[in-house]
This record gives C-alpha cells, structure tokens and sequence, in this order.
C-alpha cells in the first residue's frame, strides 16, 4: 500500500467514530484475534509488552490477564484509546501512536501483539522495522492482517455497477511473504485463515462496516450520497452470490509471528 491509498488520518477519525460501536459488531475481529493468541508460543514470557492498534482493549486486557504483566495498549485512534480506557483495569496503559512510529525505547519490549491493525499502515515495512528495532533480542511480534481475497464478493458486486474504488485494497499473499523475508527477523511463520460470514441482506453487511470503523477509506472512491439507482443495481449484482446460508463476505486472514534472534540488536 502507499500513503495515496490509505490516508491514516481518515482511519483514525473512522475508528474514533466506532469506538462505542465496534464491540457489538466484533466477532469475527474477537476470533481472529484469539486464534492468534492461541499461536503466542506456550513458552513465552513476557516481561514488557505491547498490544499495537489495540482498539476497545479487548486483546489488551487478554494479554494481562494471560502473561499476569500490565499491558501497554497502542492506538492511532484517540476515541478508541478514550473507550479503551474507560472500560479496563486502571493497571493498564495507553498512549496514542503511530505502528510506522513506535514511542517505544529500542530493544524494550518482549512481545507485541497487534490484531486487525497493520492492514492500515501505508508502510507495512515501516512498520515491521519498528518492531524490530523496540523487541528485545529473541523478542517475538505477533500479528495478523486482512490480505487480497477479502471482501471479494462485495467487490465483485460494485465492479458490475461503476468503476470506483468501493472496497478496502489489501496486500497480496505473495507480496506479504516477500515484506516478511525482507524484514530481518530471524525467523517468521505466516499461515492464512479463511473466514466467510454470511448477511440476510446487503445493508447488514455495510451497517456492520460502519459500526467497526472499516468502509471504504480508500482513494478513488466516490464522494457523496450513493444514487438509489446504484443500490439496486449492487443489491441485485450481489443477489446473484447468494448462497444457502445467505449473502456471503469472505475474510483471508494472514496470522503471522515473528521472532528476533537472540544474537540480532
């Protein structure tokens, strides 16, 4: 992704906004993120560590209470951090921050831990090298992130409407291997999970969007209201997926961790 695609200031404002609606709406966000805790390796101990993009801190306060050590919650969001804050132990820590940008001391951290927030970094390298430079020697960042293939039958739907940019672009598999080779951990583990929901009708879908903060936040995409003429003529292109269970909306879930070495600084 580059800084014409996803413009941060936006995510955070979209976040803020959905700070008080996120949790009702977030379970596949809470699957996704607990199939990522459940890969932390058993071994580990974590003295120092770091949840960024933590949102509502629902994960942030699933790592306290999993390695029994204050938890620092990170987010681009100040609404987010506000919500977090007013819904967790006053034990646990927030601080708005930027993933491509840590305000974190280098080699100071054990894990860091981040869910459904990297897909909104410009610069995901950017943001794998901060972790790098804030892990401690044998330090592990774990991560996941939406990549190419989600959302693809909305997007399919709106291609057969108009040639606006509708859907949020995520990286491809290959593409996201490459960053992770590239990024100078010792070692890293990628695998990919595919979830596909399933919606009664088309405005449950882009209703739930909304309340997580997650619509379109792309370049390209149309300003102002959407014609009604538009609604029906994606409404009927996005019929024509349905399946048994419903109208689908595919999510590929990259779960990822990495680890430093013990001789890397």
């Amino acid at each position: 992704m580059s800084d014409a695609v996803i413009d941060k200031r936006q995510v955070a404002a979209s976040f803020s906004r959905a700070a008080g609606t996120y949790d009702q709406v977030a379970e596949l966000q809470r699957n996704v993120g607990n199939n990522l805790l459940a890969r932390l390796p058993h071994a580990a101990c974590a003295r120092q560590l770091a949840d960024i993009g933590c949102g509502t801190g629902y994960f942030t306060r699933a790592l306290a209470e999993r390695f029994g050590q204050p938890v620092l919650g990170l987010d681009i969001s100040e609404g987010m951090l506000r919500y977090a804050r007013e819904h967790s132990p006053d034990s646990l820590g927030w601080a708005t921050a930027d993933a491509e940008s840590l305000p974190l001391r280098s080699a100071s951290q054990d894990l860091l831990f981040s869910s459904l927030a990297l897909q909104w970094c410009p610069q995901l390298p950017l943001a794998l090298a901060e972790a790098f430079r804030v892990l401690r020697p044998g330090g592990c960042m774990a991560f996941n992130t939406l990549v190419e293939g989600t959302l693809a039958e909305l997007r399919d739907a709106w291609l057969a409407v108009d040639g606006f940019v509708h859907v949020n672009r995520f990286m491809p598999l290959a593409q996201l291997q490459q960053v992770l080779a590239q990024s100078g951990f010792a070692r890293w583990h990628c695998e990919v999970e595919r979830h596909v929901l399933h919606y009664g009708q088309l405005s449950e879908l882009t209703h739930e969007l909304k309340a997580l903060g997650a619509h379109n936040l792309n370049a390209g995409r149309p300003s102002g209201l959407t014609g009604r003429a538009r609604l029906r003529a994606l409404t009927a292109a996005y019929e024509a997926q349905r399946q048994a269970a419903g109208l689908p909306a595919t999510y590929q879930v990259a779960q990822i961790l990495l680890f430093k070495g013990l001789d890397q600084v």
